[in-house]
């Protein structure tokens, strides 16, 4: 009887699974780290989400609700009318002082607003910034633009006054977004520098509200900056927000020109603001998730 015949087979080796995979390492950024705006952009429909739930959140559970974004600004006008336009005889450019005072308040109530919450915006979101990936700096931009719906609700307020003093604003009023955009620019600046400094130092949050009175009385809301002599009135251009206050001012309501070195120096310093906090947000960003 034969035996079968037996064939030997051979196999060719197949390759392993595991060394076929990609291989992703995350680590830390080092050296110079680029601002990526086009993962910002990418990210834009979670700014978008972030923006609509800080503004859902604010008037939650309050009697007056939206009605606040009003009533801030409209009983500042009162109480600055009646101490420093009626009482301290302060001038106001030629302009009603109810009608000036309002049309400084507006841009500074809306800064104010977005440097408070931009502060403290990466610790408030410290659950979600420790679990999911996604670009930091879209939590202290939606804080700023949160804002934008307080001020367009305010500005109602500041038209009625237009119409009740007879005031025609001039074709200067094509240019007032320029005047927003710089509130916005230096707004996001500063709350990039201080937001990131919060995550290191918890002295940030008892900081701003002195940092933020400080500012306020620097700025001309109450007072026009004619009064300053002109060498002063110049380097107060160093405080942005003097340019949007005199710019809103000028192109709302017809006050004298705005000056162009001051105006000048305020655009510049807004940039550098906005430069740099950009840059030093993305320097500190690697470290949020561990010291937050």
């Amino acid at each position: 009887m034969s035996r079968p015949k037996t064939t030997l087979l051979t196999v060719p080796a197949l390759p392993d699974a595991a060394a076929a995979l990609p291989i992703f390492r995350i680590q830390a950024a080092r050296g110079f780290i680029p601002l990526n705006l086009r993962e910002l952009w990418d990210y834009r429909e979670l700014l978008y989400f972030f923006t609509w739930r800080d503004i859902k959140v604010r008037y939650k559970q309050t009697a007056l609700g939206a009605a606040w974004a009003v009533l801030q600004p409209l009983l500042g006008m009162i109480v600055f009318t009646l101490i420093f336009g009626r009482l301290a005889g302060m001038p106001s450019d030629g302009i009603p002082y109810p009608l000036f005072a309002f049309a400084g308040l507006l841009p500074w109530q809306f800064f104010a607003y977005a440097l408070t919450q931009a502060s403290t915006s990466l610790v408030v979101n410290e659950r979600v910034i420790t679990k999911i990936y996604f670009p930091r700096m879209l939590v202290p931009m939606s804080a700023v633009l949160g804002g934008v719906m307080d001020f367009a609700v305010a500005s109602v307020i500041l038209i009625g006054l237009l119409f009740w003093y007879g005031v025609v604003p001039s074709k200067a009023l094509l240019i007032l977004p320029l005047f927003f955009g710089l509130a916005l620019a230096t707004a996001l600046g500063i709350g990039l520098w201080l937001s990131a400094m919060d995550v290191q130092y918890r002295d940030v949050r008892y900081t701003v509200p002195f940092l933020t009175q400080i500012w306020f009385f620097a700025t001309p809301v109450v007072y026009p900056s004619s009064l300053l002599p002109s060498p002063w009135r110049t380097l107060s251009g160093l405080n942005p927000m003097a340019g949007v206050v005199e710019g809103f001012r000028w192109a709302l309501a017809g006050g004298p020109r705005t000056s162009l070195p001051l105006l000048t120096i305020s655009a510049v310093s807004a940039a550098v603001l906005l430069t740099t906090g950009l840059f030093f947000f993305r320097r500190m960003e690697r470290d949020f998730a561990d010291n937050i």
